[in-house]
């Protein structure tokens, strides 16, 4: 048995229970059993349509516990109200649950979180993770949330903006973590760039396409990274870059910038070098400026500060990185490279080793390692 099989089909199966009237949370419960039954079932007798299965099995598990509640005459209402045995409809709901998620009762923080959960199919620990808190005090979060938009129908949806910061997180945790939903975020933020006039739209898609590109050649065949600067650019997608470039320069054209623009204009740049040489590093910094502008986040200045020591010498990016907070993720894996830029080799090799005990995640913890121990190895004795 595909067991991705049911996790991809979850959001359409939620998103159908909401829209006959199940209050989320309950839904989700019931979306829930309905897969552990499938996993029960499903190997030895598969279902001819998976997704209609599901359907009427989590729409039954609803009921169950609907009956068990105080309201019961309502419940049982609902009950001569069940749509007869048949086919599930094959439109994708997906992104309207991304709206629902976003639902302008709820905080931008609290949206992602719950759609993380909840549509992107994380669990409460990556999500904690991904948010720098406990899991408990993340557990909490999407609890509040739930109950915050229980009872909401589809006709009352969310902020675009919201929206956009949902599917990039999810992005980020596909690209970059355990959790393989890049390609769904790119899927359903190419629907939204299509349907909504917002260029933020346009530029989150151009973003994700741009560094989509280069997933192939990110990791070593042992799983290793693979630093940009290394990386065999004759491995990247030259079609997903084309497109993503050619939609970031439509959206540029209508002059309204925003945050994700920004962003795609400095992954455009590292695309268009035909070697680590010859990016335009003058310009990445000009772009990290406009971003600073728009967003004052200290993630972008730290990768300012990088891009200033390849502009201007790592003198001039440790300088720019001494304003920093040094607690800042990463702060200190920037500072070991651009120590190691600057020639201080036993400097890098301590910083290196450091920066791999704060690393989030394996593969970040092993390249960060080896780093320190080339370094240690170059040093004399």
């Amino acid at each position: 048995m595909d067991e991705a099989l049911p996790r991809s089909l979850t959001p359409g199966v939620l998103a159908v229970l909401v829209r006959r009237g199940a209050d989320f949370a309950a839904a989700e419960d019931a979306v829930q059993d309905a897969l552990v039954e499938a996993l029960r079932v499903w190997p030895a007798d598969p279902p001819r349509d998976a997704r209609g299965w599901l359907v009427t099995v989590a729409w039954r598990k609803f009921l169950d516990q609907a009956r068990a509640d105080t309201a019961r005459r309502r419940r049982e209402e609902r009950v001569e109200e069940e749509p007869p045995p048949g086919p599930a409809p094959a439109a994708d709901d997906t992104l309207q649950l991304y709206f629902l998620c976003a639902h302008p009762l709820l905080s931008p923080a609290s949206a992602v979180a719950l759609t993380l959960r909840a549509v992107g199919g994380l669990t409460t620990r990556q999500i904690a993770r991904a948010y720098l808190v406990p899991e408990a005090t993340m557990a909490q979060r999407i609890s509040r949330a739930k109950r915050t938009v229980a009872g909401v129908r589809f006709d009352q949806p969310g902020d675009v903006a919201t929206v956009l910061r949902v599917l990039y997180l999810v992005f980020n945790e596909g690209y970059g973590g355990d959790v393989d939903l890049a390609a769904e975020a790119i899927r359903l933020t190419r629907r939204l760039a299509a349907r909504v006039d917002h260029p933020e739209a346009a530029g989150l898609l151009a973003l994700m396409l741009l560094h989509h590109a280069r997933r192939a050649a990110r990791t070593a065949p042992d799983g290793s990274l693979v630093p940009l600067a290394e990386q065999d650019r004759g491995r990247w997608d030259t079609a997903s870059i084309a497109e993503g470039v050619a939609i970031l320069q439509a959206a540029l054209a209508r002059d309204r910038l925003g945050e994700f623009q920004a962003q795609a204009a400095v992954a455009a740049l590292h695309a268009d070098a035909p070697t680590a040489g010859e990016t335009d590093w003058v310009q990445i910094v000009e772009w990290y400026d406009e971003l600073t502008r728009l967003t004052d986040s200290p993630v972008v200045r730290l990768n300012r500060a990088v891009a200033v020591g390849e502009a201007d010498g790592p003198r001039a990016g440790l300088a720019a990185l001494a304003e920093l907070d040094a607690s800042l993720p990463r702060h200190t894996a920037a500072a070991a490279y651009l120590h190691e830029r600057a020639g201080d080799v036993a400097t890098a090799a301590r910083l290196y080793a450091e920066a791999a005990h704060k690393a989030p995640h394996l593969a970040e913890r092993d390249h960060l390692t080896r780093q320190a121990a080339r370094l240690n190895t170059r040093r004399p004795r």
